[in-house]
């Protein structure tokens, strides 16, 4: 395979970041010393909110990636901060009288928003199956499979298949479902869809209980037949409960994000003729990306295109993270050294403009050009180390593999 030197150039260049920058930032600047867990709001030039809201999503995708960072490194700093994530999370936002994760949190650590959005059980699912991958924590597993169950249990539409996108505390129907403010009030998304597959993915390398297979290989199969759209190589973001679309928007991002993840649940399902299918899948959506969503002439990926409507060519920090694995993958399975420059060249983009060489971590988005956007925050309810984390390890990952 051609281009292992520029790759294992990107994966020390990209762990260098990770470590020496996106870590320590989440370590020295986000805890909270006060109410304890981490801060819900800093600002761009480190200016701290101390009554910022705290997000489920976000104190998961912490616990995650410092779970995932002690497991690589082995480093004590790291378990100590996913330690930290882990007793806020199961002393907070568990919900011992009816099971999930609550949605948000106010600064001192009580329920503001008691709903069950699935999308956030299983970013705890994920991050809790991670925690027990890196330390061999019970009870981390023990709660991963409880909200596994509460999923199952609760969120499946027994008639079409898939999972609701909302519940109340105590899982009855709610008429507002959207997971933000931007998002369609539609009963599935893509979103939700892809980030339970990508939990149930990694439940399944440490457990392999009741019926945890089956939902996962429904979940990719719902995936491959009505989230990616087989016309145009782009995923279908919204549906209404008997899965038709109500809308034709695109986002890039998950485009190149959901087309490596599918192909990780293949293997890790570890059925040669689904991961043959996911891959080809990957390939088409891969490519629609390479074509449509990148950008030639500065690298990285544009945010998204409105059904209808204009095209928002700013550069999202998460984008570029996903856009990064999602290239590599597709180089890997296809062999394509079209994907490797492009993933070169959308880290090139982040390394100039989205890395903030000066306060730390990565910003939020830049124009297409890499002009900064003032005033966007480093840490909120969805601003995270998760994404451009999991870049760094994954990449790094498979870079020692092609060695």
């Amino acid at each position: 395979m051609h281009g292992i030197a520029p790759f294992s150039a990107l994966a020390e260049a990209m762990e260098r970041d990770l470590r020496e920058n996106v870590l320590p930032f989440w370590m020295g600047r986000a805890p909270d010393e006060t109410h304890g867990g981490f801060l819900g709001y800093l600002a761009d030039d480190g200016t701290v909110d101390p009554a910022g809201p705290k997000g489920g999503v976000l104190n998961a995708r912490i616990l995650w990636t410092f779970a995932a960072a002690f497991h690589r490194y082995g480093e004590p700093a790291y378990r100590e901060t996913a330690d930290r994530a882990l007793s806020f999370l199961l002393g907070h936002f568990w919900d011992e009288a009816h099971g999930g994760i609550y949605w948000m949190l106010d600064h001192e650590g009580r329920p503001l928003s008691d709903r069950k959005q699935t999308y956030a059980i299983a970013f705890a699912l994920y991050a809790l199956a991670e925690y027990h991958r890196a330390t061999g924590s019970d009870e981390a597993l023990d709660r991963a499979v409880r909200l596994f169950r509460s999923i199952e249990e609760h969120a499946t539409d027994p008639a079409h298949g898939g999972y609701w996108e909302a519940r109340a505390r105590d899982w009855t129907p709610l008429e507002d479902v959207r997971l933000s403010e931007k998002d369609r009030n539609s009963p599935k998304s893509m979103n939700t869809h892809l980030h339970v597959m990508e939990a149930y993915t990694n439940l399944l390398r440490v457990w392999e209980g009741e019926d945890l297979r089956a939902r996962l290989r429904a979940l990719l199969e719902i995936h491959l037949e009505r989230i990616v759209d087989p016309v145009s190589g782009h995923l279908l973001l919204f549906f209404d409960e008997a899965w038709r679309p109500v809308d034709r928007a695109i986002s890039y991002g998950h485009d190149i994000e959901a087309s490596w993840l599918m192909v990780e649940a293949a293997a890790v399902l570890g059925e040669a003729g689904l991961r043959e299918r996911a891959t080809g899948v990957a390939e088409k959506i891969a490519r629609v990306t390479l074509a449509e969503g990148f950008d030639r002439e500065h690298g990285g990926v544009f945010a998204e295109k409105a059904d209808g409507g204009p095209l928002d060519d700013e550069k999202h920090w998460w984008m570029q993270a996903e856009a990064i694995v999602g290239f590599v993958n597709a180089w890997e399975v296809i062999g394509d050294e079209a994907f490797l420059e492009a993933a070169e060249s959308s880290w090139r983009f982040v390394d100039q403009f989205l890395i903030d060489h000066t306060h730390g971590e990565w910003r939020w988005r830049v124009t297409r050009a890499g002009n900064e956007i003032p005033g966007l925050p480093k840490v909120e309810p969805w601003k995270c180390p998760y994404h451009n984390s999991r870049a760094a390890l994954e990449v790094a990952a498979r870079a020692a593999r092609a060695r």
